[in-house]
């Protein structure tokens, strides 16, 4: 049980208990050590000795293993073993579980978890998409163009609907932002309906989820919160990314408290090599920051993962309390591993470090804690106590049983929401956009058709007014030529001949011209 002077008992060692003291925990920490050596269990301890204190936590669970911490554990040979080891009366053990929600990204074996794709930012959406940096650079000047606009990005549909419609504007922003390639808007949209086929598309929406919610307590102790991981470690980008985002929504969520006598929450990165794999210097560098300033929000962070290199060391450097179980060095690697390791820990003159970590027995581990200083302790050869929790998976029963205790939260992120977003915006600008290009195209018709009527009775007035001149022209040549001539002509009259012209006319408009043109001919004469 935790006191702020002996803090969370995790581990005996010959000078007798180890513990983490409370306004040291949030300095974060590691647990580590080859497959088998009993990291779980570790896990688990800590995890529940921080529950029976009040701070809740937040833990991945790999295999379903971690979900016996909702159940009693019970006494077995194991444990009866080592309760002189311990100290600790048999009368006086009492075995019980946590308060417990199950929690899945994909919604089966717990409550939904949610992100918007606004929410999770392009530098993190391009890391799960596996996307290079020119294409994360197109993400990056969508979310400028779409933050400008004020519109919200929620889900995968929106994020394609947008691709789309950049697509079609890249060239208005080329100016503003560069060059925005249709390959590389391809490639985003191949990586997106690839992640969608995987079934990710079910992370991303609303409700989002509430950050809060992590910091539950109930009847005093701390509620863990367990995220049922072993569908979703098949993906592992998205694994890493999604705790990454916790930890980061938990950095620009929570409030600035400093050094607590015990953290507000403790956060478990399970396979944590995962969140180095194949990630950009500048992301290295975000996750760094992001680990080293979220202490003084009072939230610690322990990261488990099989060897220490497995962490940059600008990282492994910030973690103050460590756990290290065995290591095995058939290789070069390994023995290299087992130096590093060795390496880190604040060197006892009792034994020799490096041949200690590969002498661990199960269940057993080298341990330094920080101290009241904030410095590391010197480093302990002990065993990791047993918890009083079950060791194991539940049964669905039971599984189902915690869900259904949950109802309150299971109401609130179960069904899948709607709001205006991206998809609705821009199908409305297309389809008013389309209604204008329409409108624009009849127009354009009608104009064109009232030229063409134009044009043909322009020709008509033309051939009118040609065939009217060139008959006057003739009747008026033959008129003078018999004047001076003297001969007779066969016409009456000149206005005889003029009326034949006029006949030959095709329009009222062209006959009443030719009655003035001809008025005007005979008065010349």
């Amino acid at each position: 049980m935790y006191t702020q002077e002996n803090g969370f008992y995790i581990a005996h060692g010959p000078n007798g208990p180890i513990s983490i003291l409370g306004n040291m925990a949030n300095r974060h920490g590691m647990i580590a050590g080859a497959t088998g050596t009993g990291k779980t269990v570790t896990l688990q301890v800590i995890a529940e000795s921080f529950c029976k204190a009040g701070v809740p936590c937040f833990m991945a669970d790999m295999k379903g293993d971690l979900s016996g911490v909702s159940q009693p554990g019970k006494l077995s040979s194991f444990i009866e073993k080592r309760l002189p080891e311990f100290g600790i009366d048999q009368e006086s053990l009492t075995f019980e579980g946590c308060p417990v929600r199950f929690y899945d990204v994909f919604g089966e074996q717990g409550i939904p978890m949610r992100a918007t794709i606004g929410e999770m930012g392009p530098d993190l959406m391009g890391r799960i998409l596996g996307l290079n940096d020119t294409q994360t650079g197109v993400l990056n000047i969508l979310y400028r163009i779409l933050d400008e606009k004020g519109v919200l990005l929620d889900d995968v549909k929106d994020l394609r609907s947008a691709l789309d419609w950049l697509s079609k504007h890249a060239k208005e922003y080329t100016t503003q932002y560069g060059n925005v390639a249709p390959a590389s808007i391809g490639a985003i949209q191949r990586a997106l309906l690839h992640l969608e086929n995987q079934g990710a598309d079910k992370f991303f929406g609303i409700p989002s989820f509430d950050i809060q919610d992590l910091l539950a307590t109930r009847d005093g102790k701390g509620v863990l919160s367990v995220l049922a991981a072993d569908k979703l470690m098949m993906q592992p980008k998205l694994y890493s990314t999604f705790l990454l985002w916790l930890i980061s929504e938990l950095y620009s969520t929570l409030p600035e408290v400093g050094d607590l006598e015990k953290p507000k929450l403790v956060f478990f990165f399970d396979e944590a090599h995962m969140l180095f794999e194949e990630t950009s210097k500048a992301l290295t560098d975000k996750i760094e920051q992001v680990i080293r300033l979220i202490r003084s929000k009072g939230v610690g962070i322990f990261f488990i993962s099989q060897l220490p290199t497995d962490i940059p060391d600008i990282i492994l450097g910030q973690l103050g309390n460590r756990v290290q179980h065995a290591l095995r060095a058939y290789t070069p690697r390994d023995q290299k591993a087992v130096k590093v390791a060795a390496e880190t820990f604040r060197a006892n003159p009792d034994f020799k470090t490096e041949d200690a970590i590969l002498e661990l027995e199960t269940g057993e581990a080298l341990v330094s804690f920080l101290d009241e200083k904030g410095a590391p302790s010197v480093v302990e050869r002990a065993k990791v106590l047993f918890p009083l929790s079950q060791i194991g998976a539940i049964t669905e029963g039971q599984r189902l049983d915690i869900m259904n205790a949950n109802s309150d939260m299971n109401r609130k992120y179960k069904e899948v929401q709607e709001r205006e977003s991206v998809f609705e915006v821009f199908a409305r600008e297309a389809e008013a956009e389309a209604k204008a290009a329409e409108e624009a195209a009849a127009a354009k018709e009608a104009e064109k058709a009232k030229k063409g009527e134009k044009s043909i009775w322009s020709k008509v007035w033309k051939a009118v007014v040609t065939a009217v001149t060139g008959t006057i022209a003739t009747i008026v040549g033959k008129t003078v030529s018999d004047a001076i001539t003297g001969k007779k002509s066969k016409n009456t009259s000149v206005k005889d001949a003029a009326g034949r012209a006029v006949k030959n006319a095709t329009s009222a408009a062209g006959r009443q011209i030719l009655r003035d043109v001809l008025g005007n001919v005979v008065k010349g004469k």
